[in-house]
């Protein structure tokens, strides 16, 4: 049986699905944009700024479900510039430590959604 787990905190989806869905003891967390919920913009002041503004709205999703970073086993972080990698890599690793971090791939990509530069999704173990 699947449990779906939306968080007020976090972008509203765009279209026909959920922040995230539970099933048995796997979170599957839809690909989260650098969408600013409380202030109803996108973050487009750097690419550092909106992978924080991605990784706080997959905080709000994890928060919601009851887990924390700890319980993510797989990110996808999808890219619109490769250049940006170490950036990006920079910030989405303060919110792991090494011994609880998941396993990952970086793909860049033509465009995104909202033409943003950065979108990621997750996989969580409960």
């Amino acid at each position: 049986m699947k449990k779906i787990i939306n968080s007020s905190k976090a972008p509203a989806p765009i279209g026909p699905y959920n922040h995230s869905v539970m099933v048995g003891d796997l979170l599957f967390i839809s690909g989260q944009i650098p969408f600013n919920q409380a202030t109803e913009n996108l973050v487009t002041t750097g690419i550092q700024d909106e992978t924080k503004q991605v990784m706080q709205n997959l905080y709000y999703i994890i928060e919601e479900a009851g887990l924390t970073f700890d319980h993510v086993v797989k990110a996808t972080i999808f890219i619109r510039n490769m250049d940006h990698f170490s950036m990006i890599n920079e910030i989405y690793g303060s919110f792991f430590s090494a011994e609880t971090a998941p396993a990952r791939e970086c793909v860049q990509v033509e465009k995104l959604p909202r033409n943003v530069n950065i979108e990621i999704s997750m996989i969580l173990h409960k």
